[in-house]
This record gives structure tokens, C-alpha cells and sequence, in this order.
């Protein structure tokens, strides 16, 4: 290994195991790992190679970065199971599905900076219909309700703290009260897709009107709670800046940075690309959503602000080299750096503490915009990391002060069941050890 490689490895793991691209060809199925050249993080390939030889996923990428090296590639195994499929690499796609919260979330901070959008406006200034909303008494029973005491602000929407539900968390009354009305801010396959089209609505700010027309969960700023805060600041973002929410992030972020596999509906020119979806029942994988029928390749509804992208590694690897770099790509500024690190800071209204989607599974973790801020180091993660996961099993982080940066792609239901935050730092680590022997 050269010593310029080596440094460059070393400074990867070492900094990213704290938080050259060997490009695979999309036209042709896996290399077996023994026709692979040398992984400069061999523990890490070898903890995909173990995943895919014991088919937790059929393939999987991740991509790392620190400082202004160039990024580095670990991929293995394909982007379906069978034979024939294309080998899984830096610009397939996969649905990042939460992941485009991050994404959302920049967007608006572009309009805070711009003075457009004022991070404690109340959210009745764009949409009145939340002026007078009525909060639950008991939530997960019932459709009694009374009259909220504080206003939702643009602050909560950013940081899931506005009382909102969702439609994957909420339960009875008003989950059926979410389903009747459409407020399904997320495709799952062609087969569910009928039914949820038919009852969604085809805006964005009718989405935002029939949200409003609902009681929340909690009394604005007292609760963090996953919710479609960012679905409805996709509707903010569209009346305050005056141009089609999918447009302006399209124009102010995924242009300059240029994420050009970064879409709320694949082409079918980049069909080819995509990874089929699972989900891992036993020791199979059920297609939930497979590559060449998926909903992915038809228009949404809306642009869903909280679960609508797919991506690749690469185009997200730059999205966060971006915020690493404090708003700045390849001589690019698309934020400011006083902007991004007000949005990676901790968020969260005063005396609300971020409990994790399954509470009581975090410490030491604020909530920023869009996703969650380590607020002191531990073991694998460094304070100032910032970062947000997929609901297929997607992860991604980054870290401004360390300048460091990583992501992961797969696509297996359910949710949480990989244990990557865990485990791709652990391999990190070990990769870091054996470059300062």
C-alpha cells in the first residue's frame, strides 16, 4: 500500500469508526470475494460479505468520508436475490425512506437563512387552518379532545415535537382517522398503492389542511414524538418560497450538489438501478416491493417530505460531505456555515428530551433538524454527530466538528432489524487497529 493510500485509509477508519472508489459495474453480478483486489477496510468488507453470505440482505454499500479525501466504497453481493441481478455499488438505488428527512430539513434551513421562514414562526402563518388545534386526552383511545394552549412553530415541525402523529406510530381512533383521510405520506408497493392514492390527497397543501383538521397527540413543544413534521414543512417550504417543494429541493440542493440518482420517482431510464425491497420473514426474504414493478417508478401523489426519496451512496455520500463541510461542495455553497450548525445542534423546545422512536433506547441525544445530534461522546460516537436512519435498515451520519461522514444502503423490512449503528463502528475500529500496528 502506498503511503499516501495508507494515510487516507487511516484517517477514514480511525475518525469514522469515532461516528480509491472501487466502482462496481451495475451490468453484471457480484465479483466473488476472492476475485476482489485488497479492501483498504477489510473488517468492514468482511461484515458485508457476512451479511450477504448469510443472507441477511442480497447486497449492500456503504460509503465513508472524512475531510476532502476522496470517499471510500465497500460494497458486496447484488441488489436482489437470483440469478443474474446486478452487482449492489455506489450508484444503485435504494429507498432511504426516513432518510429524506435530513434532505427536508436542509431545505427549510435554506429558507430560514433566507429570512423566508422563521425558525419559532407559528405554522398558522402559512397554513391558518393550524391556528386552533385541539389536543387528544387520550390518544391511543379516543377522539376526545381539547383546546391546544400553544401554537405548532417551525421549530417542532423540524424537530417531531409539534404534537403531530403519524400514521406508523399513532393507533386507534385517530390511525383510522389518519387512514380515512389519506394522511399516508409514504408508498409501500404497486398492490397497497391503489387504496392509499385513492384516499390521499394530490397536494401538498391540501396534505397540510387535512393534517390541521385533525386533533394532535400532545400539547405543541412539550413531547418528542416521530411524526410527519417534515411532510407538513414540505408544505411550508412550497407556500414560502413560491416554487413546487420537489422543485426547490431539486433547484437549491440537488443541483448544486449534484445528486443526479437522487429521485421522488425513478426514471425508467435509471430502472435498472434499483434494488428490490424485502422483507426477511424466517429464513426467507419476501420481495415487498420489487424492482421492476415498484411503486418507485410511478409519480406520487405529492412529494412526501418524510419518506418519499430513493438515492444512491454516492449522491447521499455528498449530501453529507455537504454538511460536514458546513454548506459547502466542490466550491459550491448552498447554506451557510453558521446555518448548518444551528441545524445540527440540538433543536428541541425547552424541557423536551429526544426518547428515541422506541423510547427510553437513547442518552445523551438531542434532536436537530431533521434528525438527532450526539450531545456527548460514547462509545463508537462522537459528540456533534448528526444523522438518521431508513426504514429499510438504511443509516447515515455525519459529523461537522471531526469532519467525518458515512452511509449505508440496504433495503430489508423491518425496520431496525440489522444491527449496522453497531456494528459497521465495530468494524471500523478493527480496520483503524490493524492500519497503526
Amino acid at each position: 500500500m502506498t503511503s499516501k493510500r495508507w494515510t487516507m485509509a487511516a484517517a477514514l477508519a480511525l475518525a469514522l469508526a469515532a461516528g480509491g472508489t472501487g466502482l462496481a459495474r451495475q451490468a453484471q453480478p457480484a465479483p466473488a470475494p476472492a476475485a476482489r483486489a485488497p479492501s483498504l477496510l477489510p473488517a468492514t468488507q468482511a461484515l458485508f460479505d457476512r451479511y450477504v453470505a448469510e443472507r441477511r440482505v442480497p447486497g449492500i454499500v456503504g460509503a465513508f468520508g472524512r475531510d476532502d479525501y476522496p470517499t471510500y466504497f465497500v460494497s458486496s453481493g447484488t441488489i436482489a436475490w437470483g440469478d443474474g441481478a446486478p452487482a449492489a455499488g455506489p450508484d444503485s438505488l435504494w429507498r432511504v425512506y426516513s432518510m429524506t428527512k435530513p434532505v427536508t430539513a436542509m431545505a427549510a434551513m435554506i429558507l430560514i437563512e433566507e429570512g423566508k421562514i422563521g425558525l419559532d414562526d407559528p405554522l398558522s402563518k402559512y397554513f391558518p387552518a393550524f391556528a386552533t388545534m385541539r389536543v387528544l386526552t387520550r390518544p391511543d383511545t379516543s377522539l376526545d379532545s381539547r383546546p391546544a394552549t400553544k401554537p405548532i412553530t417551525i421549530r417542532e415541525l423540524l424537530t417531531h415535537t409539534a404534537g403531530l402523529g403519524y400514521n406508523i406510530i399513532s393507533k386507534g381512533p385517530l390511525l383510522k382517522e389518519y387512514e380515512a383521510r389519506g394522511i399516508l405520506p409514504a408508498a409501500l408497493n404497486a398492490a397497497t398503492e391503489g387504496k392509499a392514492k385513492a384516499a390521499r390527497p394530490t397536494s401538498l397543501a391540501e396534505f397540510a389542511n387535512r393534517v390541521a383538521a385533525l386533533p394532535l397527540i400532545a400539547e405543541p413543544g412539550t413531547k418528542w414524538s416521530y411524526s410527519i413534521g417534515l411532510d407538513v414543512m414540505g408544505a411550508v417550504i412550497e407556500k414560502a418560497s413560491g416554487m413546487p417543494f420537489d422543485r426547490f429541493v431539486q433547484t437549491r440542493l440537488l443541483d448544486p450538489l449534484k445528486m443526479s440518482s437522487t429521485f421522488w420517482q425513478v426514471p425508467q431510464k435509471d430502472a435498472g438501478r434499483l434494488a428490490t425491497n424485502y422483507a426477511v420473514l424466517g429464513a426467507q426474504g419476501v420481495p415487498v416491493d420489487p424492482a421492476a414493478t415498484s411503486v418507485y417508478l410511478q409519480p406520487p401523489s405529492f412529494p412526501y417530505g418524510g419518506a418519499g426519496l430513493v438515492s444512491s451512496a454516492r449522491d447521499y455520500d455528498r449530501f453529507l460531505h455537504m454538511i460536514q463541510d458546513r454548506g459547502t461542495l466542490d466550491g459550491v455553497r448552498v447554506l451557510k456555515p453558521e446555518t448548518v450548525a444551528l441545524a445540527t445542534s440540538n433543536l428541541l423546545p425547552a424541557g423536551v428530551t429526544f426518547t428515541g422512536v422506541t423510547p427510553g433506547s437513547v442518552t445523551d441525544t438531542g434532536y436537530g433538524a431533521g434528525g438527532y445530534v450526539t450531545l456527548a461522546d460514547r462509545p463508537g460516537v462522537l459528540a456533534g454527530t448528526y444523522g438518521w436512519d431508513g426504514a429499510a435498515n438504511s443509516v447515515a451520519w455525519v459529523n461537522p466538528t471531526h469532519r467525518m461522514r458515512g452511509v449505508v444502503m440496504v433495503n430489508i423490512f423491518p425496520p431496525g432489524s440489522l444491527p449496522l449503528r453497531r456494528e459497521v463502528p465495530a468494524a471500523l475500529i478493527q480496520d483503524a487497529a490493524r492500519l497503526h500496528r
